[in-house]
């Protein structure tokens, strides 16, 4: 291409249109780019260009989707980019809510086209989710998949947590992460013990919480991520730290948190962000004990 700057020219539906002919034309696969443009998202230092970014992403993977709404690539990557960019950016509760809703209805299709068996027991009583669940998931290459749609039925329910029928659902999704943790706890850097301890910490210890469960989860997370992912560390001062009034606790990680070093394969982004949380609640946290 001699001249690529008349792309900056175009409507965006008009450059996400040539994108998407690319693709077709044999150019790249789609599981290629996905994967290249969600690795350079999270390797990204600035936050800001991906919250900038990351609609015209999502509009692109929407078209891909409706494209093949049977791909389960294709829709695992819907799930995780819209759970991971409202996550991190969508501060407004409705849309968050809606933008969730989306990603967990990704996860599920994507986890039904591989699982077969498994969907038909995702709304069922929960010894018979739990059969299905160990019967289904058997070894570390189903944890992948598995990991994927807990973490983001995790956000579904923090997403609607006013909604008991959503909330009733918090044992199926402990189950699923614990199920994670059995064939695979290393896998992605063991994250599912971190999303084990903001699950135990999402209810008051009165409706069910488990606080000190969490707190062991935290660390077990934050050890078998080798101190990589400083985004564990806030999680752990502001859901552990401050449930119990442990402003010791709490300063100490922060601390560490905003001393710490931001560049990290995959969590470049996550801990640029981390640093900036660190920093707010610190300063909340005077108020706060």
């Amino acid at each position: 291409m001699k001249n690529p700057k008349f792309l900056h020219n175009l409507p965006i539906y008009k450059l996400l249109f040539l994108i998407m002919l690319s693709f077709t034309g044999g150019c790249a696969s789609v599981s290629d780019v996905a994967n290249g443009l969600t690795s350079a998202i999270l390797n990204q230092d600035d936050p800001q260009t991906v919250e900038d970014g990351g609609p015209a992403y999502l509009i692109l993977l929407d078209g891909l989707i409706q494209g093949d709404p049977d791909n389960s690539g294709r829709l695992l990557a819907g799930a995780r980019l819209y759970a991971a960019y409202t996550s991190m950016f969508v501060k407004e509760q409705a849309r968050h809510t809606r933008m969730m809703n989306r990603a967990r209805d990704y996860s599920r299709r994507a986890i039904c086209q591989e699982y077969e068996d498994f969907c038909k027991v995702i709304d069922s009583p929960f010894e018979v989710f739990n059969a299905g669940l160990k019967n289904e998931f058997t070894d570390g290459d189903d944890a992948p998949m598995l990991h994927t749609f807990a973490v983001i039925w995790a956000g579904y329910i923090k997403a609607n947590k006013g909604d008991w029928s959503a909330i009733a659902d918090l044992a199926k999704v402990k189950a699923c992460v614990q199920r994670v943790i059995d064939l695979d706890e290393k896998y992605d850097n063991g994250s599912a013990y971190l999303y084990m301890g903001l699950l135990n910490t999402l209810l008051p210890k009165a409706l069910g919480g488990k606080p000190e469960l969490a707190k062991k989860s935290f660390e077990q997370a934050i050890e078998l991520s080798e101190g990589r992912n400083l985004m564990i560390k806030v999680h752990y001062a502001e859901r552990y730290a401050r449930l119990v009034f442990d402003q010791k606790l709490h300063d100490q990680l922060l601390n560490e948190v905003i001393n710490g070093d931001v560049n990290a394969d995959r969590l470049t982004l996550m801990n640029t962000l981390a640093k900036i949380k660190a920093k707010e609640l610190l300063i909340s946290g005077k108020d706060y004990f």
